[in-house]
Protein backbone atom coordinates (compact mmCIF):
# COMPACT_ATOMS: atom_id res chain seq x y z
CA UNK A 1 0.00 0.00 0.00
CA UNK A 2 1.23 3.50 -0.78
CA UNK A 3 0.10 7.10 -0.40
CA UNK A 4 -1.07 9.12 -3.40
CA UNK A 5 -1.20 12.92 -3.40
CA UNK A 6 -3.25 13.15 -6.62
CA UNK A 7 -6.07 14.78 -4.68
CA UNK A 8 -3.67 17.56 -3.66
CA UNK A 9 -2.65 18.23 -7.26
CA UNK A 10 -6.31 18.36 -8.30
CA UNK A 11 -7.00 20.97 -5.60
CA UNK A 12 -4.09 23.05 -6.89
CA UNK A 13 -5.47 22.85 -10.44
CA UNK A 14 -8.95 23.81 -9.23
CA UNK A 15 -7.52 26.80 -7.35
CA UNK A 16 -5.29 27.70 -10.32
CA UNK A 17 -2.19 27.42 -8.12
CA UNK A 18 1.31 26.25 -8.92
CA UNK A 19 3.45 24.11 -6.61
CA UNK A 20 5.56 27.20 -5.92
CA UNK A 21 2.44 29.05 -4.76
CA UNK A 22 1.65 26.22 -2.34
CA UNK A 23 5.22 26.24 -1.08
CA UNK A 24 5.05 29.93 -0.24
CA UNK A 25 1.50 29.86 1.16
CA UNK A 26 2.18 26.85 3.41
CA UNK A 27 5.70 27.93 4.37
CA UNK A 28 7.29 24.63 3.38
CA UNK A 29 10.55 23.87 1.60
CA UNK A 30 11.06 23.02 -2.05
CA UNK A 31 12.37 19.64 -0.84
CA UNK A 32 8.98 18.94 0.74
CA UNK A 33 7.21 19.87 -2.50
CA UNK A 34 9.57 17.52 -4.36
CA UNK A 35 8.78 14.69 -1.92
CA UNK A 36 5.06 15.27 -2.41
CA UNK A 37 5.58 15.20 -6.18
CA UNK A 38 7.35 11.84 -5.93
CA UNK A 39 4.78 10.39 -3.54
CA UNK A 40 7.50 9.95 -0.92
CA UNK A 41 7.01 9.82 2.82
CA UNK A 42 6.52 13.22 4.38
CA UNK A 43 5.90 14.31 7.96
CA UNK A 44 2.44 14.99 9.27
CA UNK A 45 3.63 18.49 10.25
CA UNK A 46 4.12 19.31 6.57
CA UNK A 47 0.78 17.78 5.62
CA UNK A 48 -0.96 19.84 8.30
CA UNK A 49 0.70 23.04 7.02
CA UNK A 50 -0.60 22.22 3.54
CA UNK A 51 -4.11 21.61 4.91
CA UNK A 52 -4.08 24.88 6.83
CA UNK A 53 -2.87 26.78 3.77
CA UNK A 54 -5.56 25.23 1.54
CA UNK A 55 -8.26 25.26 4.24
CA UNK A 56 -8.98 21.55 3.84
CA UNK A 57 -8.80 18.26 5.72
CA UNK A 58 -5.97 15.76 5.39
CA UNK A 59 -8.23 13.26 3.62
CA UNK A 60 -8.83 15.93 0.96
CA UNK A 61 -5.16 15.86 -0.13
CA UNK A 62 -4.14 12.21 0.08
CA UNK A 63 -5.40 8.68 -0.29
CA UNK A 64 -3.98 5.21 0.22
CA UNK A 65 -3.66 3.01 -2.86
CA UNK A 66 -3.07 -0.71 -2.91
CA UNK A 67 -0.01 -1.87 -4.84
Amino acid sequence: MRISYNKLWKILIDKEMQKKDLQELAGISSASIAKLGKGANISTDILLKVCIALNCKIEDILESIED
